[in-house]
């Protein structure tokens, strides 16, 4: 019996292992757009597909970033500015991509471009403050992909969604952890709705590493205390504020190996067999992950307990 097993089991990760490695045709010929180039994940899979000899289109911010990627990468590789809360630019872009991939359609879109701050305590923000993330993280990324999805469709090709380890757990407020639930949600729906046109939708699921954001997460702490109002202060407490920052910029959570993420993007683009989701890090797979099936009261035990303490009770 124990001999059966194992021979079943030996068969599953062989095919597995096989059914991994299998990618798409005629690479050399595919378009993939992504966005948010100009640091980090998104910088690192642009570089990673031209190398690779996709042709890429890549969405920066800025022009400096725009101008660094293009002087460590290909000819083939082609930029654009772009800001994903303007529709008018997302119009534009999206005209861009159709004059670029003419009647081949757009192979790959990923949704890379995001921000997480202002990240803090609710009670500390204003709705403004939420706005700011959701337009970015949510609204822009069905923005993008609606202006897309019509060359996507064309190609039969790809869709992947940025998540975040704040897609599972939301390990403190603001509108980063909202934006990510419900990309999740965009991302499952869309996945669903374009499976008969030959469309796959795969969501990335990172850890936590450092990125551009992570630097600006070091900017965005060491100015936003001094705006929260004086009784929200003292209500929380200095010490509180200095967790805070101890938690989300020099997390031992943070990883450099920014192919932990981009590697799981480039196989969502290239396989023959993409995932639906993949958890990239094992602190998102081995800790967030599991973490988020656990009952209600003891995951919030676990993410609360000894950590973020105001100075003085809430109620």
């Amino acid at each position: 019996m124990w001999l059966h097993l194992a021979v079943l089991v030996g068969l599953y990760l062989l095919c597995r292992w096989y059914w991994e490695r299998q990618i798409v045709e005629s690479l050399m010929e595919k378009y993939v757009f992504i966005t948010g180039c100009d640091t980090g994940f998104g910088n690192q899979l642009a570089r990673q597909l031209d190398a690779r000899g996709l042709r890429v289109l890549a969405a920066c911010l800025t022009l400096e970033g725009a101008e660094r990627l293009e002087k460590v990468t290909s000819n083939r590789l082609k930029t654009i500015l772009l800001d994903v809360t303007s529709t008018e630019r997302v119009a534009a872009a999206a005209e861009w991509v159709k004059t670029c991939v003419g009647n081949k359609g757009l192979w790959g879109l990923v949704n890379n471009a995001g921000t997480a701050f202002p990240l803090a305590p609710n009670q500390w923000l204003t709705k403004d403050d939420f706005a700011k993330v959701l337009n970015v993280n949510l609204l822009g990324v069905i923005d993008v992909t609606l202006h897309l999805l019509p060359l996507i469709r064309r190609a039969r090709g790809r869709v992947v969604n940025v998540s975040s380890l704040a897609g599972r757990i939301a390990y403190i407020g603001g509108g980063y952890s909202p934006s990510k639930f419900a990309l999740e949600a965009f991302s499952d729906s869309l996945r669903r709705e374009m499976h008969p046109f030959g469309v796959k939708v795969s969501i990335i699921e990172p850890g936590s590493f450092s990125t551009g954001m992570s630097k600006c997460a070091a900017e965005f702490f060491s100015t936003f205390w001094s705006k929260v109002p004086a009784d929200i202060k003292e209500l929380y407490g200095q010490e509180f504020w200095s967790n805070i920052g101890q938690t989300f910029v020099g997390s031992k959570w943070q990883k450099t190996d920014l192919h932990l993420v981009t590697d799981c993007m480039e196989h969502a683009l290239i396989s023959l067999y993409p995932h639906s989701r993949y958890a990239a890090g094992r602190d998102v797979k081995f800790f967030f992950i599991p973490l988020s099936y656990l009952p209600t009261s003891l995951s919030d035990y676990i993410m609360t307990y000894g950590h973020l303490r105001p100075a003085k009770s809430l109620y």
